[in-house]
Parts: C-alpha cells; structure tokens; sequence
C-alpha cells in the first residue's frame, strides 16, 4: 500500500509539473500537496514542543509544510509558510520538481570543531549533531527555559552563558574559546 501511495504522489508531482509551464506565477494551489494524519501521544505537561497531528507539505520539496490539530488548520499553516517563503526568496522551484534540502552556514560553528564535538557529547548528551551557524539550544530540548542547558556549560566550561537568550550555539562556543583564550590553562 505505501508504494502504491507514494507512486501516487509521484504521479501528481508529474502531472503538476506539466501543468506548471502553462502559467508564469504559481500559487500554492499549483504545487501537489500531501496531507497526512499521524496520531499523537498524550503531550508532556514538562514540554514547550507541541505535537500535532496532521502535517500538510508539498510532494518533494522538504521544509514547507504546515502541522496543526486539524486538516484544515495544517492546510493553512502550510498557506502561511509557503507565503512567507514566497516574499522572501527570489524565485519559487517549478512544481513538482525535486527540491534539494538546503543547509544553513556553518562557517562560525566549523572555528570551534572540537569544541563542538565535545559539547554534543557533555552537554547535550548526544553521540553527533550537525550543528549550523543558526543553532540554537532550543532545538535540543523542550524545556521552558535553557537554564537546565546554561548551568551544564557552567559547570563543564566554568562560562555563564545564560545572557545568551537566543541560545545560539556560535555565540556560544566563541564565549567559551575567549574564555579558554583569558584563562591560563591549569598544570
């Protein structure tokens, strides 16, 4: 069933695709959509992250989608993301063509390998992260607040980060590299 589900899918990718080249501006409504329903736990009373259950996206094109509690509000969050998409970019990709996951820089991240790989481990507990210039230490937890986070990275790096309210992880390992850099490294 899910092959043939998804040869659907495909199918009206193509279809949309065709139609594409017989107008100049497209709208969402010329994109394939796909709306799914996936039924959710019981939300954690502790969790700042909501799960919802419907997720309306456009078929292969990852990253615009839209999730809500009902098939009408996914449809329309999805609305409201493609339009935000739309008066922010130069162009939109043709209808139904594959479109490529683009990743955020990582040039400031990439200053602070290892530290980088070290944070992954101590601080969040992880194996590996791919981690960009625009990662932030709310995507690594559905606390409230960073506290839980910033008081770790006192504790392993001896630097207060908790003015840092973007949690922005760049931000970050550059105060810990300046305070590594002004404290004399211990015999």
């Amino acid at each position: 069933m899910g092959k043939l589900r998804n040869m659907a899918w495909q199918i009206r990718a193509a279809w949309m695709f065709f139609a594409s080249f017989f107008k100049r501006e497209w709208t969402l409504d010329d994109y394939p959509i796909r709306i799914r329903f996936f039924p959710t736990d019981e939300p954690s009373q502790t969790s700042r992250l909501k799960l919802f259950p419907w997720t309306a996206d456009i078929i292969n094109w990852p990253g615009i989608s839209g999730s809500a509690n009902s098939r009408p509000e996914a449809i329309e969050a999805l609305r409201t993301n493609f339009a935000r998409y739309k008066a922010t970019k130069p162009g939109l990709p043709r209808p139904g063509t594959n479109v490529p996951i683009a990743f955020a820089a990582n040039e400031r991240v990439s200053q602070h390998t290892a530290l980088a790989e070290d944070f992954v481990r101590r601080v969040l507990e992880m194996e590996w992260a791919w981690i960009s210039d625009k990662s932030s230490l709310w995507d690594f937890h559905g606390d409230e607040t960073n506290d839980r986070l910033t008081e770790k990275i006192r504790s392993i790096y001896g630097v207060n980060v908790s003015d840092i309210s973007s949690g922005n992880l760049a931000d970050i390992f550059d105060r810990i590299s300046m305070h590594r850099k002004s404290t004399p490294a211990s015999t």
